[in-house]
């Protein structure tokens, strides 16, 4: 008797070409694409984290939601992120994420993440950029900038 198992295959495909992708070259480049591309009706809401995959070059090859939340929290799975992180072939990753209060100060468990997020990074030999927290109107927190990072 032969035991049969499903196939799985895994695939990239660029919708848009790669020369007109955007380039970071700073904190405020990727903020202001995060909000750009931000659903304006929910980002005083509820918090989302979202993912930015870069190719080694720092050319946006995608932003990807991983998480929608709460009011004031929001549960990132860290295997569901890495996942698209992988299957994209991203070589770096800036991590977003908004506060609906309008605060731009990191917490205790914002801290807790990154810090996790950038242990399986190094393992994974994928460089973590930054950290950046938006709110209302296009300001943020970079997590880079302020060497929490």
């Amino acid at each position: 008797m032969t035991t049969k198992v499903n196939e799985i295959k895994l695939c990239y495909k660029d919708r848009i070409s790669i020369a007109k992708s955007p380039k970071i070259t700073c904190s405020q480049d990727a903020a202001n694409l995060y909000y750009k591309n931000w659903d304006k009706n929910e980002i005083q809401l509820h918090e989302s984290f979202k993912v930015m995959l870069l190719n080694n070059s720092n050319i946006v090859k995608g932003i990807c939601q991983i998480s929608a939340g709460g009011i004031t929290a929001t549960l990132v799975d860290l295997r569901i992120m890495f996942a698209l992180v992988l299957k994209s072939l991203a070589t770096a990753i800036i991590i977003c994420h908004n506060h609906p209060s309008g605060k731009l100060q990191a917490s205790q468990a914002d801290k807790n993440l990154t810090a996790k997020i950038q242990k399986a990074c190094d393992f994974l030999d994928i460089k973590l950029l930054d950290h950046i927290i938006i709110t209302e109107g296009g300001n943020y927190l970079s997590f880079a900038d302020e060497r929490i990072l």
